[in-house]
């Protein structure tokens, strides 16, 4: 439960300083008892672990962990819907899924335990990003079987903050309860905030004179130049915060209010592992890899080496905010999200690196990816800002091709928009468009 929260700095002090010898040794054993609940009771883990001829005694020091065998997605969606729980359904108090528009949905249950965890956790993570007890939290994640702001939602509560369950969506209204009733923070995935700055200016409302003190965002990747945007926009420090339904939902880890450089993963509760995404092996800290995550606290689906597909880093060197929780380095992106152009390995994140902050182009676009005979080629839809005449358009678009070509390395046709042409998000945000042949 909660530690100390008076001087509303730390919301378990206690774990979040623990020596990092001490968290190790707490890892390992969370570890063992986590491995035998989910080889006795999950059909697939005793599947795969006896066909990898490996048994729940075998983990007894860290370094046996590395021959038990990944989860993916896929495992997920061959269980669907009940068969990765790993205790008996009348004991699953909620249930949340993906939205299945790439196939199956990915289903995921909590014990009430679990949910107690995961309120903790969001509660934890919202303090590390300077939310106080007696907030006002404007929560703009979408309620659904998508995780987001039910995280977000219970873990400000526990937090003592007030919550605003606003959802998605309806923009107009948003900007007049955040007029009107005045919050110091707000949830929100950052192309959703980057829409709600144009509402705003239609509105003749400036965001950067609300109360808005602290914004956290998550649920897609961004860049620090999309942070820098949002926060002088807004008037507000913005907090990346990282998580995955498959794993517990937002909460698996958040930057701090003092140092924004890197996300604390919360190590008493996930394990987490930075491997060569090619060959599976398992690489020293500070490598660039995929990340992949274990949960140590999940009763109700247990994650064993769970293959996230995020490239990232690891550092545990400390931090000044006094937390000893290893760190994830801003993501680079998904590793199924990278695109090859012409022999060049891209990530939609790059280009909006590009982007943001060219003068004479707001900062929405999406990529269009097209095959011409055996290559695929690769389109940048951008949108001029307001002011801009139309005749300007062409010149744009070719300060913008050069500018991919000199940064990146890859050739791509820019096609510059009128303000309000590229399609904008509620939730998370449409980057890509692929026309390729399936």
């Amino acid at each position: 439960m909660a530690g100390d929260t008076h001087d509303g700095y730390m919301f378990d002090r206690p774990a979040e300083t623990m020596p990092r010898g001490d968290l190790q040794t707490l890892q390992l054993e969370k570890l063992k008892l986590m491995v035998a609940h989910a080889y006795a009771n999950v059909d697939h883990y005793k599947a795969a672990w006896d066909s990898a001829g490996i048994k729940p005694g075998d983990l007894e020091h860290m370094e046996d962990f590395q021959r038990f065998p990944f989860t993916v997605k896929d495992d997920l969606r061959d269980a669907y819907p009940f068969n990765m729980f790993a205790v008996p359904r009348e004991q699953i108090t909620r249930i949340h899924a993906s939205s299945g528009t790439t196939g199956k949905p990915t289903v995921v249950g909590y014990t009430a335990g679990d949910l107690d965890t995961w309120t903790d956790v969001m509660a934890r993570t919202i303090a590390c990003g300077g939310g106080r007890p007696g907030d006002l939290m404007h929560n703009a994640y979408g309620y659904s079987l998508f995780t987001g702001a039910f995280g977000y939602h219970y873990g400000a509560e526990r937090l003592g903050c007030t919550v605003i369950p606003v959802s998605g969506g309806m923009s107009e209204r948003q900007i007049t309860l955040l007029r009107d009733f005045g919050p110091s923070l707000l949830g929100a995935t950052p192309s959703y905030a980057l829409s709600l700055i144009e509402t705003a200016k239609k509105m003749d409302v400036d965001l950067a004179s609300l109360p808005i003190k602290h914004a956290f965002f998550g649920a897609e990747p961004w860049t620090d130049e999309m942070r820098a945007v949002l926060d002088a926009s807004w008037g507000m420090t913005s907090i990346d915060t990282y998580g995955l339904s498959e794993i517990i939902g937002p909460g698996v880890a958040a930057e701090c209010l003092e140092a924004r450089d890197g996300l604390h993963g919360w190590e008493d509760l996930f394990l987490f592992e930075i491997i060569n995404p090619d060959t599976g092996d398992v690489l020293p800290m500070g490598g660039t890899g995929e990340l992949v995550i274990t949960t140590l606290s999940k009763w109700a689906q247990p994650m064993i080496r769970y293959r996230t597909r995020d490239i990232t880093q690891l550092t545990d060197e400390p931090c000044t905010c006094g937390r000893t929780h290893l760190r994830i380095l801003r993501l680079a992106g998904r590793s199924d999200d990278m695109l090859i152009i012409r022999g060049v390995n891209l990530f939609p994140s790059q280009i909006e690196s590009v982007l943001v902050g060219m003068d004479g182009i707001a900062p929405h676009y999406q990529l269009v990816v097209q095959r011409d005979g055996a290559m695929d080629t690769l389109s940048v839809e951008a949108e001029a800002l307001e002011g801009v005449e139309p005749h300007d358009y062409d010149g744009l678009a070719a300060g913008v091709s050069k500018r991919i070509k000199e940064t990146i390395g890859v050739s791509a046709r820019t096609i510059v928009l009128a303000p309000g042409e590229v399609p904008r998000s509620e939730g998370k945000a449409v980057r890509v468009r692929d026309l390729r042949p399936k």
